[in-house]
């Protein structure tokens, strides 16, 4: 998690305020990947210091600071060349306070400042080295270890170039990170990198540039034996002294004026500029003299010989709140639209049948796999369990259904011929990027299902599909859910094209994905019957979902949506299991809500229900429009529209989506960011 943004202006006139006004935008824009604490570093006003701003909360409350900080008429003068770096924080490595907030530092004088996203797990090692060097450190963070580190380099090689510096920094710490470095001892200079860890650098120019690819520069190979001083149990020498690039080539563009934009997701360089390249693990990207390089210390043969340009497809509109209250709100009303987006050129309704792009040229290997396996966590892994059925039934290969962080915890054995899906929002899901790897490892095909464009999991997969769901800024995930649904049973559709037995099964589902978007219209339209349903359940400690086949999964994300944003006790149960215990929790005070359709395993839901109101138990029932039978069980209940039933859940996930959001609003909860959490989990 956590939120990076830079800016660098070279022969650009930007005051310091406007270079602030960015950073904070940047921020808000980034603010729903941690939201504890934030900072900004920018020059002072004679260009021999760098001046920090911390705070403790939300961007808001830097806003606030940065107003009262710099309020002379003399941050209004222009300057032509200037870096700054922003950070909003989730905290991995002490609480969230001022001391801990981002930019850390080298050292009092601020000679080198860092903001940084993900874990360096032998920070305590290199802590002790830097200790008996005689550094003290101000913070409880992984992060002061780098700046304090670069800042010793700096001291033993000042011959060495910034970009060097780093470099040589980089080859010390392990674990997954992105970085961007500022230092008053390099103005007008930035140098950023990534490994595990998302990064993209955006480029702003007055005219379009001569290339759409920026060249890697590589340095001599380095021996990864002597690239680290550090040593089991405490153990330290003095550094190595790593060999230098002796790379000379450089990226320039054709007009000297040009702006950078170093963050952590595209929503933050968007309305400055759509240009941007996507850094690989253990990139390197300096910025000096206007000019970028990309530089990587060791060529492996798969390298590509430059970094490419990609313009973004983003607008800006998507990732403004708009005429809604929240961000999470205007993502459930998109979901119309967003599950049409998903289905978008590739079902063909007219002629029955359906194309995935990403994937088409794998189709014939999947089929004679061994098995599917889906691989996610939280919503994502949901959204695998929904669809699990209908796999089975359309390819008949046997489908596991796994979560990323107990996939690993077990070594799973993977084979050559197993498919394995990743599902992921960001992309970027560390438990689920991890797995992803150490099953490529292992021979099996790799199949990504994600919402990011040059995200970690879409360039490292062999294969996917990109759901289209549009920028979902709100923590909890709503519209992603629907769409990765939408995708698997695009998939399971694509996979029994070819089957007779199966041509009928396969109308009835398309016939229900042509009218899912007016269907999801009807189900929004329940927004004030939900709301009214809130009141009486959010002085409730807890509540109770339940449902079994196509709707379970539908629980298990009622119910986490429930916890995400109320922060009120929820369990999501299948109600074949309810007598083997939870029946002991029911009783006339215990909130109960239970999914009961029309579908194969409507008498066994039927049975579950008269089991719970026998205990007085008073549920609130979701049904189908027009089933007086299963609305005389209780006097509040929920209609929705009728539909094929292995798309069920996608109709009756929405009522949850709205509850959950209502109960948050009504408990005075900050419902885009939910205390604690992060949209996009970059470390286990």
């Amino acid at each position: 998690m956590c939120g990076i943004f830079a800016y660098l202006n070279y022969l650009t006139p930007k005051s310091r305020q406007e270079v602030l006004d960015l950073l904070v935008t940047g921020l808000k824009r980034l603010e729903y990947r941690g939201y504890d604490s934030t900072g900004v570093a920018i020059d002072s006003l004679d260009n021999k210091d760098i001046v920090m701003v911390k705070r403790t909360g939300k961007v808001k409350v830097l806003e606030d600071a940065i107003k009262e900080h710099f309020s002379g008429g003399e941050y209004s003068e222009p300057v032509l060349t200037h870096m700054g770096i922003a950070h909003t924080r989730w905290a991995t490595h002490g609480v969230p306070c001022e001391r801990n907030s981002h930019p850390q530092r080298s050292d009092e004088g601020n000679s080198f400042v860092v903001v940084h996203n993900g874990i360096i797990t032998n920070y305590n090692d290199v802590k002790t080295f830097l200790s008996k060097k005689g550094y003290e450190f101000e913070s409880e963070t992984d992060t002061e270890v780098f700046a304090k580190l670069v800042h010793h380099l700096w001291k033993k090689h000042p011959n060495y170039s910034f970009r060097e510096l780093v470099e040589q920094a980089i080859q010390q710490v392990e674990g997954a990170f992105a970085i961007a470095v500022k230092s008053k001892h390099f103005p007008g200079e930035c140098v950023a990198s990534r490994r595990s860890s998302p990064l993209l650098v955006g480029i702003k120019t007055k005219t379009r540039l001569a290339t759409d690819h920026i060249p890697i520069l590589y340095g001599k190979d380095v021996d990864s034996s002597k690239a680290s001083e550090l040593r089991p149990h405490g153990q330290t020498r003095e550094l190595p002294v790593l060999p230098r690039s002796d790379s000379t080539s450089e990226f320039m563009p054709e007009q000297k004026e040009v702006e950078y934009f170093f963050a952590s997701d595209a929503s933050a360089v968007i309305e400055h500029t759509n240009r941007v390249i996507y850094l690989e693990d253990d990139d390197v990207a300096a910025v000096r003299n206007g000019i970028l390089s990309i530089h990587r210390l060791k060529k492996s043969l798969d390298d590509p010989h430059a970094r490419e340009i990609t313009t973004l497809k983003m607008e800006i509109q998507q990732i403004m709140k708009g005429n809604y209250e929240y961000f999470m709100q205007k993502e459930i009303f998109e979901q119309p639209d967003s599950v049409v987006n998903t289905m978008r050129g590739r079902v063909r309704f007219d002629g029955q049948s359906i194309v995935l792009g990403g994937i088409k040229d794998y189709i014939p290997e999947i089929k004679r796999c061994r098995r599917l396996m889906l691989i996610g966590c939280g919503t994502s892994y949901h959204s695998a369990v929904a669809t699990r059925q209908l796999l089975e039934e359309l390819t008949e290969l046997p489908v596991m259904v796994e979560l990323a962080s107990d996939f690993l915890d077990r070594n799973t054995p993977i084979f050559r011929d197993d498919v394995c899906f990743f599902i992921s929002q960001s992309g970027e899901t560390a438990d689920t990027l991890m797995a992803l790897r150490y099953c490529k490892q292992r021979g099996a095909l790799i199949v990504g299902i994600t919402n990011t464009v040059g995200s970690s999991i879409c360039r490292e997969s062999h294969c996917g599909v990109h759901i289209n769901a549009g920028p979902e800024i709100g923590v909890a995930s709503t519209k992603a859910y629907t769409s990765q649904f939408i995708s698997l049973v695009m998939f399971a559709l694509v996979m029994s094209e070819d089957r007779l037995s199966l041509q009928q099964r396969r109308l009835e589902i398309l016939q229900g994905l042509s009218k899912l978007a007016e269907q999801i219209r009807e189900v929004l339209k329940l927004d004030n019957k939900v709301r009214e349903l809130a009141k009486d359940l959010y002085q409730h400690k807890s509540l109770l979902i339940m449902g079994r086949g196509y709707n379970f999964a539908t629980c298990l994300e009622g119910a986490l949506k429930v916890k995400e944003l109320t922060y009120m006790h929820s369990e999501g149960i299948m109600a074949g299991e309810l007598k083997h215990g939870p029946l002991a929790l029911v009783d006339d005070s215990m909130p109960v809500l239970m999914i009961v359709l029309r579908d194969p395993v409507y008498v066994k839901c039927m049975n579950a229900l008269q089991q719970v109101t026998s205990r007085k138990g008073c549920p609130i029932i979701i049904c189908e429009e027009g089933d007086e039978e299963t609305k005389t069980f209780s006097s509040r209940h929920l209609e929705i529209p009728r539909t094929v039933d292995c798309l069920q859940g996608i109709l009756t996930v929405i009522p949850m989506q709205l509850l959950s959001y209502h109960i948050a609003v009504l408990r005075g909860c900050d419902v885009d960011c939910p205390r604690n959490l992060a949209k996009s989990v970059t470390v286990e």
